[in-house]
């Protein structure tokens, strides 16, 4: 096991490595200068000069990609171009937002598409496994902006049991902060929740066709107690697979949603990052994202060797 991880570990700080690079040189390389957007179209040359300089932006590309690195391996992010204050400061503070509505959310969509999928898997053909695969057909096609609009539409305007937007902070209590991200974790949970049952279930139903299931039953146990004993941790490695896709995207692609609930997370954050310009904040904010979605990976490969040990002794 230690062997395994080592060799997973290897392969995360060289994903890292390389994700750095292309994030920096692909920002790099567009157009514009943040220098002169942030002064004007009639700032005058030698002004721009000197921010730029102040900025370290006349440094070369090179020295400035070994800077942002050694900064960021120290927890020094740099200095926002737009606001004047650390880069890091702003991430700790949106990523207090974005974070735990990401767990929230893939908790959600976990205890939504688990009982969903075992249901359908065990009920193959009939009309419980319709009605819920019809359900999550639904779940797919719809985006979850449409959700989002509809929860503020019901719950939020019409029955007002929670607010249209905004967040109330972490000091208001535990459990107003938690109802300020329920209606956008329920909106960014439901899509995901709809392909985490498809995947479970089809999982099972493979499951279920393998001879040691067949010998299984043929031992004496019912459908239901071969399900729960023998199928359901086989089946887990294309479901660990997607949880940890799910949470990736739940962290780093949930723009839309705190655009339309008005939050104060990361994705908002890079929004107003490209808009101004302010490429150090994209830089970083990206790259703590991509750190994210490979750690994340790591860790679902390590899953994968508790949940297989067959894993384990290939490497």
């Amino acid at each position: 096991m230690l062997r395994y991880a080592l060799k997973r570990g290897l392969s995360l700080a060289v994903s890292l490595v390389v994700a750095s690079l292309v994030i920096f040189f692909v920002i790099e390389v567009a157009p514009g200068d943040p220098a002169s957007f942030m002064l004007g179209l009639n700032a005058e040359p030698d002004t721009v000069a000197a921010l730029r300089s102040e900025l370290g932006l006349d440094q070369s590309k090179l020295a400035r990609y070994l800077s942002w690195v050694s900064g960021m391996v120290t927890g020094d992010f740099g200095m926002s171009y737009t606001y004047r204050t650390p880069v890091a400061g702003m991430i700790s503070d949106r990523l207090w937002v974005s974070l735990p509505l990401a767990l929230y959310a893939l908790a959600l969509s976990t205890l939504i598409a688990f009982p969903a999928g075992i249901y359908a898997a065990a009920r193959r053909g009939k009309p419980g496994d319709m009605a819920v695969m019809g359900a999550t057909q639904l779940g797919v096609a719809v985006p979850n902006f449409w959700f989002a609009m509809i929860l503020v539409l019901i719950f939020a305007i019409n029955l007002r049991w929670f607010g249209a937007g905004g967040f109330a902070g972490w000091d208001k209590g535990f459990d107003t902060a938690m109802h300020s991200l329920t209606l956008p974790a329920i909106a960014l949970a439901l899509p995901q929740a709809a392909i985490l049952a498809r995947v479970m279930r089809s999982a099972l139903l493979d499951i279920l066709g393998e001879d040691f299931m067949r010998t299984a039953r043929a031992k004496g146990l019912s459908r239901r107690q071969a399900l729960w004993r023998h199928g359901l941790r086989n089946a887990l490695i294309p479901v660990l697979t997607i949880i940890g896709l799910q949470f990736s995207f739940l962290l780093a692609g949930a723009i839309i949603i705190e655009q339309v609930f008005f939050l104060p997370g990361l994705g908002r954050l890079v929004f107003q990052a490209i808009s101004s310009r302010d490429l150090i904040v994209v830089e970083s904010v990206v790259m703590i994202l991509v750190f994210a979605v490979i750690t994340v990976n790591f860790l679902v490969d390590l899953a994968y060797a508790l949940v297989d040990p067959r894993l384990r002794s290939r490497t």
